[in-house]
């Protein structure tokens, strides 16, 4: 540090100031630290998720479940919390950049672990059901077949754009 002229230590130092304050300003602005819990007023964070919250608050799972009961892998801690930073950093880019879609639709990952935590939570009525398959998806009827193919309106209903419930009432 001794070598290094006093104007870039100047530069360096606004550099640093200007990281360090517009990142604190980020986590502070986004509401990072709520992200850390399970309560579903988190995900209206995002006025996108406006419609599927109203919509599961206004189901039967409201009584039973949070968002992350059903939309995240609960088979170990590690999982759980890989899946959650994943996801949210996906989301949190997509928000910055005002990248939201009209539609939102489930990616992957995210149906498998919905799948899972349906068949988790409601063994016992599933467990005498022909289509079990659903348990293995590595198994050639997995295909494409998950719980809500006939339990569609459950948690959320069908249409969940940003335009089908512009003024959704949301209490947090």
């Amino acid at each position: 540090m001794k070598n290094i002229p006093s104007v870039w230590k100047l530069i360096y130092s606004i550099l640093f100031g200007l990281i360090f304050g517009i990142g604190t300003y980020n986590f502070i602005a986004s509401n990072a630290i709520s992200y850390l819990s399970d309560s579903p007023s988190t995900c209206v964070n995002c006025h996108v998720m406006n419609t599927h919250y109203s919509s599961w608050a206004h189901s039967s799972h409201r009584r039973v479940s949070t968002c992350n009961d059903c939309h995240v892998p609960h088979d170990n801690f590690i999982s759980k919390w890989l899946f959650k930073a994943e996801d949210g950093m996906r989301h949190a880019t997509i928000f910055t950049l005002r990248a939201e879609p009209q539609v939102i639709k489930i990616k992957e990952a995210g149906k498998l672990a919905v799948q899972k935590n349906c068949i988790r939570c409601h063994e016992k009525l599933v467990k005498n059901i022909s289509l079990m398959t659903f348990q293995n998806p590595d198994h050639e009827a997995f295909e494409n077949r998950f719980c809500w193919n006939c339990h569609r309106e459950q948690p959320h209903k069908r249409v969940n754009s940003l335009a089908s419930s512009p003024n959704a009432f949301i209490e947090k």
